[in-house]
């Protein structure tokens, strides 16, 4: 019963964190949403200019000056004060943390059914099941050649993170302009699939 709950309890957590995530995309928060984007940017840009060890220290040696610096201030606060608050960071320190059994059995059985679902897809692009996928696979691979002569990974990952913190405010202030425009791009994709699949002997179109 007590691991039902706890089971219970950790989910409504994650819940908790899936919302809070949801709300730093659309920019619920000005001021969290633009902390953590900028932090994020400023992050990945110091990674353009320095080693991934150099910057790992060095947040790890900024974020050690603020917690030892406030712990510091805080017991002097409580010595001159004659006050017993405890430690500034209790509340934290007794933070459940810890994952259980059937949390990290379920997460994975997740990675376990991502990665079969992976490895069958590219087993069936690359050895041709279809040829039509495998075809559209090779012109996708083809335009990557051309991006990754542009982009290097660091500056697509900042991209990335742009496009987190933009797009879902802009779909959410011009949905059915969007979904009219993307609905047509799929109308005129579906047929040019469909002229290829009539010129292609035995090719079969994959059923949605």
């Amino acid at each position: 019963m007590q691991a039902t709950a706890d089971v219970s309890k950790k989910e409504s957590s994650w819940s908790g964190w899936k919302g809070q995530a949801i709300d730093l995309l659309y920019w619920r928060n000005v001021k969290q949403s633009g902390a953590v984007f900028s932090s994020v940017l400023l992050l990945l840009f110091s990674l353009t200019q320095f080693s991934v060890v150099s910057v790992g220290a060095y947040l790890a040696l900024a974020a050690l000056s603020a917690t030892i610096s406030f712990r510091i201030y805080k017991s002097v606060l409580q010595a001159v004060q004659k006050t017993d608050e405890g430690h500034p960071f209790k509340s934290y320190l007794e933070m459940e943390i810890t994952l259980s059994q059937d949390q990290i059995s379920k997460y994975a059985d997740k990675i376990l059914l991502y990665s079969n679902t992976c490895v069958k897809e590219l087993r069936r692009l690359f050895l041709v099941q279809d040829l039509v996928d495998s075809l559209k696979f090779a012109v996708l691979m083809w335009l990557l050649t051309y991006v990754g002569a542009l982009f290097n990974g660091l500056t697509l990952l900042i991209l990335a993170v742009v496009s987190m913190f933009t797009m879902p405010v802009v779909y959410e202030k011009h949905q059915a302009q969007i979904d009219q425009y993307v609905g047509l791009i799929r109308t005129h994709v579906n047929s040019v699939v469909g002229k290829i699949q009539a010129k292609i002997p035995g090719a079969k179109r994959k059923e949605e």
